[in-house]
């Protein structure tokens, strides 16, 4: 095989495999999106608020 006809191979066998794929719709995508964000949103939030408690706490043990 020659220099030229590895990487020319490769790409073929890649398009074939990308052929494959079971692509998501845009309504669940946008559906995963959301559920990302809100999740993160949430984490967020209640990371936060268990930060503040626990400083709070902290703050009054070593005063």
């Amino acid at each position: 095989m020659s220099i030229l006809a590895k990487p020319i191979n490769f790409f073929k066998e890649v398009r074939s495999e990308l052929s494959k794929v079971s692509w998501s719709t845009r309504k669940e995508l946008l559906a995963s999106t959301v559920l990302v964000i809100t999740v993160t949103v949430m984490l967020t939030v209640f990371i936060g608020i268990v930060d503040l408690g626990l400083s709070r706490f902290l703050s009054v043990v070593f005063k």
